[in-house]
């Protein structure tokens, strides 16, 4: 069941960045996948510090969160022990 998740995820993180290219131009860099495997609080300076234009927001693994769509937000989705698991991308 796990990865029936994990993939359904990373279907909406393909999704999101295709998005961020078509919705957002422009919006200079919309994906960090260099920061999976990193700790999420310095995924969030990183992304902040490269893209001036967003909010990193840290999200822990298994948040409900809003499914809009948003140039100006980064969520960096973490596991229980604070690791970025997917890429994050504007959205």
């Amino acid at each position: 069941m796990d990865t029936e998740i994990c993939t359904g995820l990373e279907k909406e993180k393909r999704k999101e960045l295709k998005m961020a290219d078509e919705f957002c131009p422009g919006a200079g860099k919309s994906s960090w996948p260099e920061l999976v495997g990193k700790n999420g609080e310095e995924a969030v300076k990183t992304i902040e510090k490269e893209n001036e234009d967003v909010k990193a927001i840290i999200v822990v693994k298994g948040t409900d969160v809003t499914g809009d769509f948003d140039c100006g937000r980064v969520r960096v989705w973490v596991n229980e022990s604070g690791i970025v698991y997917l890429v994050p991308t504007i959205g």
